[in-house]
């Protein structure tokens, strides 16, 4: 087994203080990796960047057709979203066109990370409902399916026919038996495999577009609703929407607990997969806007790009005490 590799840097003054290490793949459309850090062979839980992969039934069974799904609600079923109104609003839409409410959702109540409806439901006495939930959206679409399929309502259970549907779509694009699974944030499995497995099903969806069969079109449509709606796949300040809107060309960015990061890139037919071996988001935003630079998908200079590939660390009184630094090897 290879052992991880620098990521990040955090430095204070001219002292390098810590380090992150983990693991990155790039890989091509035929599934050979093009450029590895770390331990391609590591085998990993990518949570929540497998969402695109998780909402392909929705489109391959016909569901999404039969509910005449729109853009906005396909980049919703990928999405970590803030759970700000955007997101809230659309969701609770998407749910009323169901005939469902909240108490449908399996995702259970989180309060929104969006600071000024986070306030103002403190204010007005109100609690978090499940809508609310990072991955109410993705939700949203296990339902649609569910109802499309005439199963049963708890979807999230590994013998139901909406995770078992994940399952096989899941070790279809990344061409290898999954190892196992973690119960996900939201209750939902979550299947494990390996670096190399996850950045060849990004690269094969990168190259959907080159391919004909209802499982690649219906990732094309995932990946485009993705990238023409960044800000529901995010939200306002994070990373994923910040970095999309930043690049120089059409990419879909991902992110997911515990420090992993994917990327699509389909004008260029590559899909990264990246993972901190610690779970530090910092370290997981710095080295993915370093090997989008790398690639020439991001510019350096971009303040949007700067504020993840290089951001400054500051102290209570506002000082700029150290700066995130990609590793060394990592834009270069």
């Amino acid at each position: 087994m290879t052992d991880a590799a620098p990521l990040a840097e955090i430095w204070r003054g001219p002292f390098c203080e810590s380090h992150h290490t983990g693991h990155a793949v790039i890989c091509d459309g035929f599934g050979q990796i093009v450029a590895a850090w770390g331990d391609a062979d590591a085998v990993i839980l990518p949570r929540s960047s497998s969402k695109m992969i998780q909402a392909l039934p929705l489109l391959t069974s016909g569901a999404a057709t039969a509910h005449s799904l729109t853009r906005e609600q396909l980049a919703l079923s990928c999405a970590s979203h803030q759970g700000a109104p955007i997101h809230v609003e659309r969701v609770s839409r998407w749910l009323k066109d169901l005939g469902l409410d909240d108490g449908a959702l399996r995702c259970g109540p989180q309060a929104s990370r969006d600071k000024d409806l986070k306030l103002d439901m403190i204010r007005a006495g109100e609690s978090p409902c499940r809508v609310h939930n990072n991955c109410s959206g993705k939700h949203a679409g296990f339902l649609t399916l569910t109802q499309h399929l005439g199963a049963g309502p708890e979807y999230v259970d590994l013998d139901h026919p909406v995770q078992r549907a994940c399952l096989d779509v899941f070790e279809t694009v990344t061409d290898q038996t999954s190892p196992g699974f973690g119960i996900d944030g939201c209750s939902a499995p979550n299947f494990a495999t390996t670096m190399h497995g996850m950045a060849r099903a990004m690269a094969w969806f990168a190259t959907s577009g080159q391919r004909s069969d209802t499982l690649s079109a219906a990732a094309t449509q995932l990946v485009e609703a993705m990238y023409a709606h960044p800000d529901l796949v995010a939200g306002e300040g994070r990373a994923c929407t910040r970095l999309m809107r930043a690049a120089k060309e059409p990419v879909a960015l991902k992110t997911g607990a515990e420090g992993y990061f994917i990327a699509i890139l389909p004008s260029r037919g590559l899909g990264i997969a990246l993972k901190a071996s610690d779970g530090a988001t910092r370290a997981a935003e710095c080295a993915i806007a370093a090997l989008l630079v790398r690639l020439d998908v991001l510019d350096a200079k971009n303040p949007e790009v700067q504020a993840f590939l290089n951001p400054n660390i500051r102290n209570w009184d506002g000082l700029v005490t150290g700066q995130i630094k990609p590793a060394p090897g990592l834009l270069v």
